[in-house]
């Protein structure tokens, strides 16, 4: 079962009224060609009732296709990554919770789902029935995709090692999660690694973490030049976010214990 609470309605609520809601997040950048009908789509997921994109620093008019297809946008005025946009998104929907009503469940995806956006819906009832504080999409192979597995390979092996669980798709970035559980990963780590520390940080804590098949499609890197420059770059960043943990599960053991006096 998952480590979050789950919120319980106040004596005499009306039915339906403390009924938990999902904000869906999306960090976007230049994304105008698809943000419209991943919106769009997003918007049919049950329980949804707050799609938010963050505008991570795009040059075309992302954020103007955003808003025309019904989502609360907020703007980077330059682009800072997507973990700054997912804690962006996450401040924004605390901001809009309503007094007195659960916390949203907070469901982050990809900005180029387009219309597969909605096959993310199976995420959403594990966290909101206790089942589990983060449910990620596991992702069927993309026509197109250029990558070998070097970093989804060294991206499992390495959360195996530090939590005892062993993820299907560690680099998915469709996940579903508590507030109380995001808030426990941040800051979250910079760049393409910020799925593996997530992964990592949530689970030795004792969170718990499901994966559910999804039929979603998605624009994948090829095997062109600029293909392996993003794989290359994903592979630092997962290696820096790995590292970092790996520094602090050491320094965790060998800090000094106090006891209270």
């Amino acid at each position: 079962m998952a480590k979050t609470p789950r919120p319980q309605a106040p004596e005499g609520a009306q039915p339906g009224r403390f009924r938990q809601r999902v904000a869906v997040v999306i960090p976007a950048k230049d994304e105008a060609r698809r943000i419209a009908a991943t919106v769009r789509s997003a918007r049919a997921i049950p329980n949804v009732d707050l799609v938010l994109v963050v505008d991570d620093g795009s040059e075309d008019n992302t954020q103007h296709v955003a808003r025309e297809a019904g989502a609360v946008v907020v703007r980077h005025s330059h682009n800072r990554g997507k973990a700054s946009a997912m804690e962006t998104g996450a401040a924004v929907v605390a901001m809009r919770d309503v007094p007195g009503r659960p916390e949203r469940v907070l469901l982050f995806i990809d900005a180029d789902l387009a219309d597969t956006a909605v096959n993310t819906a199976p995420l959403v009832p594990p966290v909101l029935e206790g089942v589990a504080d983060m449910a990620i999409a596991i992702i069927p192979p993309q026509v197109g995709a250029g990558g070998h597995g070097f970093v989804v390979g060294a991206a499992r092996r390495a959360i195996a090692g530090m939590t005892g669980w062993t993820p299907t798709q560690p680099l998915s970035g469709m996940r579903c999660m508590t507030r109380q559980a995001f808030e426990a990963a941040t800051p979250l780590a910079r760049g393409w690694g910020v799925e593996v520390g997530l992964t990592i940080d949530l689970l030795r804590q004792g969170y718990v973490a499901v994966e559910i098949p999804c039929e979603l499609r998605h624009r994948p890197s090829g095997k062109d030049f600029k293909g392996q420059l993003h794989r290359a770059a994903q592979y630092r960043d997962v290696q820096l976010a790995i590292s970092a943990r790996r520094v602090r599960r050491t320094v965790d053991v060998v800090r000094p214990h106090h006891p209270a006096s």
